[in-house]
């Protein structure tokens, strides 16, 4: 039941002057004690998401994915608290490179919104795209009746924080002129949701999905669509 939200490019960023917003909880912080290994960390990632996207949340095992990453158990719950924990930083760390902060990226530019929607959109169609997602959104849809508190986890780290992050650029945007946004999470949320049609329907339904030059067309009549609907007076 891994991350909907996943397989994003590293190369992604926030703009500069980012509006305050309200952040998605963090999963479960560490225990008081040594600093946080990074690589240590990224193991238990790696070896949770596996198991999540295998075996789905429910029947996923914490003693399997704490031997794949070579740690002990008690390490795992230390830095994550608990299953559910472990399981929202695994998404976190998956969509965190459509809009959120990287480092050493370039900042989105406020008064370029057309080319920041480009790359915000070729980021998320490609995500919508990825087999991997496909299939962790299937399981996903399946646990939802048996597994609230994963499903919140999935929700809260994966579309409201995309959506969120998206608002906090576009009130950026409208702020400085380039757009005019008076509902920026809804405008966020309908943007996103252009690429959630019949190609991704497709795609869950293991059909044929668009071509790239398809894509390509979605992506750019997207764009034109939101610029038409909230672009600035000419």
């Amino acid at each position: 039941m891994c991350v909907a939200y996943s397989v994003l490019s590293s190369t992604f960023i926030q703009m500069s002057r980012r509006q305050p917003t309200n952040p998605a909880p963090a999963a479960a912080g560490p225990r008081r004690g040594r600093p946080r290994d990074p690589e240590r960390l990224q193991r238990i990632l790696d070896a949770a998401r596996g198991h999540f996207y295998a075996h789905g949340f429910e029947r996923a095992s914490v003693d399997a994915i704490a031997a794949d990453a070579g740690v002990s158990k008690m390490t795992l719950y230390s830095h994550f608290g608990s299953k559910e924990g472990l399981f929202e930083a695994v998404i976190g760390s998956r969509t965190e490179g459509v809009v959120a902060e990287r480092s050493g990226a370039t900042p989105l530019d406020p008064t370029q919104p057309e080319a920041t929607l480009m790359a915000v959109g070729q980021q998320f169609l490609a995500l919508m795209r990825d087999a991997n997602t496909l299939g962790q959104l299937r399981t996903m849809y399946a646990a939802a009746m048996t597994q609230p508190e994963a499903c919140a986890a999935f929700h809260r780290q994966g579309a409201d924080r995309l959506v969120g992050e998206l608002a906090a650029y576009l009130r950026a945007a409208h702020a400085a002129g380039a757009l005019r946004v008076p509902q920026p999470r809804v405008a966020a949320d309908l943007f996103l949701a252009m690429f959630q049609g019949d190609g991704h329907l497709r795609g869950l339904l293991r059909l044929d999905l668009p071509t790239p030059r398809e894509d390509k067309v979605q992506l750019r009549e997207a764009v034109r669509v939101f610029m038409a609907a909230y672009g600035p007076p000419d």
